[in-house]
């Protein structure tokens, strides 16, 4: 297992959604055999460029560990899910 971390940008929206994507961000990395480690909500911040026609979002930084084959899965889950506006999964170097 490596250790990763995810930086996601959500969808501007109420606490209760935005806690929900968390919750299922968190599902999916159990889901494939993974652990999450961490969670940090950065809170709601305003983009550089609009995206998908959006000019806030709110930042959430997921620490995970999980099997290297499994980020293909992970990665292609995230960007189906139309509340999650970007993503960008980074592998910690030992």
């Amino acid at each position: 297992m490596n250790k990763y971390e995810v930086m996601v940008i959500v969808k501007p929206a109420e606490e209760e959604a935005t806690n929900a994507v968390i919750e299922k961000i968190e599902a999916l990395i159990a889901r494939v055999g993974g652990t999450v480690e961490k969670v940090d909500r950065w809170g709601k911040r305003h983009l550089a460029y609009p995206v998908k026609k959006f000019t806030d979002g709110f930042y959430v930084l997921v620490n995970f560990q999980a099997a290297p084959t499994e980020i293909q899965e992970i990665d292609r889950v995230m960007k189906i899910n139309d509340e999650i506006l970007k993503h960008l999964i980074v592998k910690h170097e030992k």
